[in-house]
Protein backbone atom coordinates (compact mmCIF):
# COMPACT_ATOMS: atom_id res chain seq x y z
CA UNK A 1 0.00 0.00 0.00
CA UNK A 2 1.29 3.46 -0.90
CA UNK A 3 2.50 5.64 1.94
CA UNK A 4 0.86 8.97 2.68
CA UNK A 5 3.98 10.60 1.20
CA UNK A 6 3.55 8.69 -2.06
CA UNK A 7 -0.03 9.96 -2.18
CA UNK A 8 1.28 13.54 -1.82
CA UNK A 9 3.94 12.89 -4.49
CA UNK A 10 1.26 11.52 -6.85
CA UNK A 11 -1.02 14.49 -6.04
CA UNK A 12 -3.70 12.10 -4.77
CA UNK A 13 -3.92 14.15 -1.57
CA UNK A 14 -2.91 17.78 -1.05
CA UNK A 15 0.41 18.84 0.40
CA UNK A 16 2.08 22.21 0.85
CA UNK A 17 4.88 21.58 -1.61
CA UNK A 18 7.86 23.94 -1.47
CA UNK A 19 10.22 22.27 -3.96
CA UNK A 20 10.39 19.35 -6.35
CA UNK A 21 12.81 17.83 -8.82
CA UNK A 22 12.85 14.58 -10.77
CA UNK A 23 13.91 12.48 -7.73
CA UNK A 24 12.72 14.36 -4.64
CA UNK A 25 9.98 16.52 -3.22
CA UNK A 26 9.80 18.84 -0.20
CA UNK A 27 6.60 19.74 1.60
CA UNK A 28 5.62 21.18 4.95
CA UNK A 29 4.97 18.92 7.90
CA UNK A 30 1.27 19.34 8.77
CA UNK A 31 2.06 18.91 12.48
CA UNK A 32 5.29 20.89 12.69
CA UNK A 33 7.55 21.45 15.66
CA UNK A 34 8.01 25.05 14.49
CA UNK A 35 6.83 27.17 11.55
CA UNK A 36 8.68 26.10 8.41
CA UNK A 37 9.27 22.46 9.47
CA UNK A 38 9.72 20.78 6.10
CA UNK A 39 10.08 17.18 4.95
CA UNK A 40 12.36 16.21 2.07
CA UNK A 41 11.28 12.91 0.58
CA UNK A 42 12.57 10.79 -2.29
CA UNK A 43 9.87 10.09 -4.84
CA UNK A 44 10.93 6.44 -4.81
CA UNK A 45 9.18 4.82 -1.83
CA UNK A 46 11.92 3.27 0.27
CA UNK A 47 11.36 2.88 4.00
CA UNK A 48 14.90 3.27 5.40
CA UNK A 49 17.23 6.07 4.29
CA UNK A 50 20.31 3.84 4.25
CA UNK A 51 18.57 1.46 1.86
CA UNK A 52 18.68 4.20 -0.80
CA UNK A 53 21.31 3.58 -3.43
CA UNK A 54 24.28 5.96 -3.27
CA UNK A 55 23.08 8.14 -6.14
CA UNK A 56 19.62 8.63 -4.61
CA UNK A 57 21.06 9.19 -1.12
CA UNK A 58 23.39 11.91 -2.38
CA UNK A 59 20.62 13.46 -4.49
CA UNK A 60 18.35 13.62 -1.42
CA UNK A 61 21.05 15.28 0.70
CA UNK A 62 21.87 17.85 -1.99
CA UNK A 63 18.16 18.53 -2.46
CA UNK A 64 17.73 18.97 1.31
CA UNK A 65 20.67 21.39 1.38
CA UNK A 66 19.01 23.54 -1.28
CA UNK A 67 15.67 23.50 0.54
CA UNK A 68 17.37 24.26 3.88
CA UNK A 69 18.91 27.38 2.34
CA UNK A 70 15.49 28.59 1.25
CA UNK A 71 13.95 27.87 4.66
CA UNK A 72 16.73 29.82 6.38
CA UNK A 73 16.05 32.84 4.15
CA UNK A 74 12.27 32.63 4.58
CA UNK A 75 11.84 31.77 8.27
CA UNK A 76 13.61 33.70 11.05
CA UNK A 77 15.98 31.26 12.79
CA UNK A 78 19.63 30.72 13.71
CA UNK A 79 20.06 27.47 11.78
CA UNK A 80 18.26 24.66 10.05
CA UNK A 81 18.40 21.40 11.98
CA UNK A 82 18.18 18.06 10.20
CA UNK A 83 16.75 14.87 11.62
CA UNK A 84 16.12 11.46 10.11
CA UNK A 85 13.88 9.41 12.35
CA UNK A 86 11.51 7.71 9.96
CA UNK A 87 9.41 5.66 12.34
CA UNK A 88 6.06 7.38 11.82
CA UNK A 89 5.76 6.92 8.03
CA UNK A 90 7.43 3.97 6.23
CA UNK A 91 8.95 6.21 3.54
CA UNK A 92 12.37 7.85 3.85
CA UNK A 93 12.14 11.49 4.90
CA UNK A 94 14.50 14.15 6.16
CA UNK A 95 13.10 16.69 8.62
CA UNK A 96 14.41 20.22 8.08
CA UNK A 97 13.58 22.33 11.11
CA UNK A 98 14.26 26.03 11.63
CA UNK A 99 15.90 26.28 15.04
CA UNK A 100 16.79 29.11 17.36
CA UNK A 101 17.23 26.96 20.46
CA UNK A 102 17.82 23.26 21.12
CA UNK A 103 14.25 22.59 22.20
CA UNK A 104 13.01 23.51 18.70
CA UNK A 105 14.02 19.96 17.65
CA UNK A 106 12.46 18.17 20.60
CA UNK A 107 10.13 15.66 18.92
CA UNK A 108 8.47 14.74 22.21
CA UNK A 109 7.01 18.19 22.78
CA UNK A 110 3.52 19.13 21.54
CA UNK A 111 3.31 19.86 17.83
CA UNK A 112 1.85 23.03 16.36
CA UNK A 113 -1.58 22.92 14.71
CA UNK A 114 -1.32 25.51 11.91
CA UNK A 115 -4.26 26.37 9.70
CA UNK A 116 -4.19 25.55 6.00
CA UNK A 117 -3.75 29.28 5.34
CA UNK A 118 -0.74 29.44 7.67
CA UNK A 119 0.81 26.42 5.97
CA UNK A 120 0.18 27.89 2.53
CA UNK A 121 1.80 31.17 3.60
CA UNK A 122 4.91 29.43 4.95
CA UNK A 123 5.18 27.25 1.83
CA UNK A 124 4.95 30.31 -0.41
CA UNK A 125 7.64 32.14 1.53
CA UNK A 126 10.02 29.18 1.32
CA UNK A 127 9.30 28.52 -2.37
CA UNK A 128 9.99 32.14 -3.22
CA UNK A 129 13.48 31.83 -1.69
CA UNK A 130 14.56 28.94 -3.91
Amino acid sequence: MASIFTKIINKEIPGHIVAEDDKNIAFLDINPLVVGHTLCVPKKEIDYIYDLNDEDFIALQLFAKKVAGAIRKAIPCKRIGEAVIGLEVPHTHVHLIPISEMDDMNFSRPKLRPTQAELADAAKKISECL
